[in-house]
């Protein structure tokens, strides 16, 4: 199988390996860049803060069940690499300024992947395991003055990541033909407990993600899956990943497990030039915030990355119809017609436009069997204002004063609350049937501007103390 089939998923893998690689306004010393590496991250054993693997498990339907066929995997992931900056006698500096350009030090992430081809009945005899192996490097860039005289010197320096890719298939029981794939990708690499988070960096596989192509097969959904898989899609067990159908919407050969939650066949908005690193989030911000930087700290971020200088350069080329075009787009997930009823924003129309909508007869409100099953109109049951949930046998609603303990494997954010008290704004249900519970933390400075915005933080009932 060619690996070329994979890169119908590079644009939105690619934004899932950059994700908050450098967050805007990309300089080294802005204050969202003091942590860095959100996503992903696999560390080796005896780190305790984030997990040493992830696991993807999804469900192949062999279309040649007769030679099984090829299934090619591809484990993607940054290694850091430190940049360190020295003057002509070797001394280390934070940053070293030759001829008017900068040389700051910085850790930078290098792209890396491993890809194995395996065929499928050998999957199905037993678990398969592919080596990831990156030695340690380091290498030295010599600086030069105007006049070629030795001006200092760039250190880059990778330190060794070792670990493993653990792949195994299973033929379901039933009467449908239907494998369940199960690829863990785990550190095998060792820190000492209790190291600071910049040395466990350096051996650790950052914004991991997974990609799988099928030679003769078709993977199935896991969020709308065919009625008769929904049993075996429930038994998936996805650990620190999200696998979804990738490339166009008419291929379903091709599966993207991601440290982010993603919908089935994402793509980047077509209004998108640029990557900003945050590739799936609104590109218009991005870039008015990148223009409205001094030059001064253009030319930080410029020395900060070479990613970022693209993104400096790229931005300030970037000409106004483009601009324009980041603006006003309206994707609507209703049918056809609903805005009006539904009171959507029309923008970017003049006042002629919005004359003629104003004028229009007003369609009837669409009945809730008529409305997507996702939509929250579909089921007048529930209404977040009013409903409650049993917290250790009390009825808890909009409203309840309670008390945060975040349990374990959730959200590492939601440990910082831990033992704060909270007020209920909405009791919640997903359309898997799940519950959960919408709070406002008391005392927080934001929660007035969060409320006004309708964002909120979200346990489960078990993770919540009654007052």
């Amino acid at each position: 199988m060619s690996p070329d089939v994979l890169d119908e998923v590079a644009a939105v893998a690619d934004a899932v390996l950059f994700e908050g690689y450098l967050l805007y306004p990309y300089r080294a010393s802005a204050q969202k860049n003091r942590l860095r590496w959100q996503f992903g991250v696999l560390t080796p054993d005896g780190d305790d803060t984030e997990p040493t693997g992830n696991r993807t498990e999804c469900l192949l339907e062999p279309t040649d069940p007769a030679t099984g066929g090829e299934l090619h995997v591809r484990v993607r992931f940054l290694q850091l690499q430190a940049r360190s900056p020295r003057t002509p006698d070797g001394a280390p500096v934070g940053e070293l300024v030759v001829g008017g350009r900068r040389y700051l030090r910085f850790e930078e992430g290098v792209p890396r992947h491993v890809d194995a081809v395996l065929a499928v009945d050998d999957l199905l005899k037993g678990e398969l395991t592919v080596p990831i192996r990156l030695p340690a490097s380091r290498e030295t860039e010599e600086i030069h003055d105007a006049e070629g005289a030795p001006a200092g010197f760039v250190d880059r320096e990778c330190w060794p990541v070792t670990g493993r890719i653990v792949v195994s298939a299973t033929d379901l029981p039933g009467p449908y033909l239907v494998y369940r794939l199960r690829l863990d990708v785990i550190n095998d690499g060792e820190c000492e407990p209790g190291a600071p988070r910049e040395h466990v960096l350096r051996s650790s596989l950052i914004a991991a993600h997974t990609m799988l192509a099928a030679s003769a097969g078709t993977f199935l959904s896991l969020t709308d899956p065919p009625r008769w898989a929904e049993p075996a899609t429930q038994e998936c067990v996805n650990s620190h990943t999200w696998p979804v159908l990738a490339g166009p919407e008419d291929r379903s050969d091709l599966v993207l497990s991601s440290p982010i939650i993603l919908a089935d066949h994402p793509q980047l908005a077509p209004e998108s030039t640029i990557n900003l690193f945050d590739g799936l989030e609104n590109d218009e911000i991005l870039t008015l915030r990148t223009l409205v930087l001094t030059d001064d700290e253009k030319a930080e971020a410029r020395a900060t990355d070479p990613r970022a200088a693209g993104i400096i350069d790229a931005v300030d080329a970037l000409p106004p119809e483009i601009l324009e075009r980041l603006h006003g787009a309206v994707r609507s997930f209703r049918p056809a017609g609903a805005a009006e009823a539904t009171g959507v924003q029309v923008f970017g129309a003049d006042s002629a436009d919005v004359s003629a909508l104003a004028s229009r007869p007003r369609p009837a409100e669409i009945p809730p069997e008529r409305l997507p099953w996702w939509d929250p109109g579909q089921d007048t049951s529930v209404d977040p204002d009013t409903d409650s949930v049993l917290v250790a046998g009390v009825p808890v609603a909009k409203g309840s004063h309670v008390v945060l303990r975040p349990g374990p494997g959730g959200d590492v954010q939601d440990r910082f609350l831990a033992g704060m008290a909270a007020t209920v704004q909405a009791v919640v249900h997903d359309v898997d049937g799940g519950v959960h519970v919408a709070v406002s933390v008391d005392g927080d400075p934001a929660a007035e501007l969060q409320l006004a915005h309708g964002r909120f933080r979200y346990f489960r009932p078990d993770e919540l103390e009654v007052i």
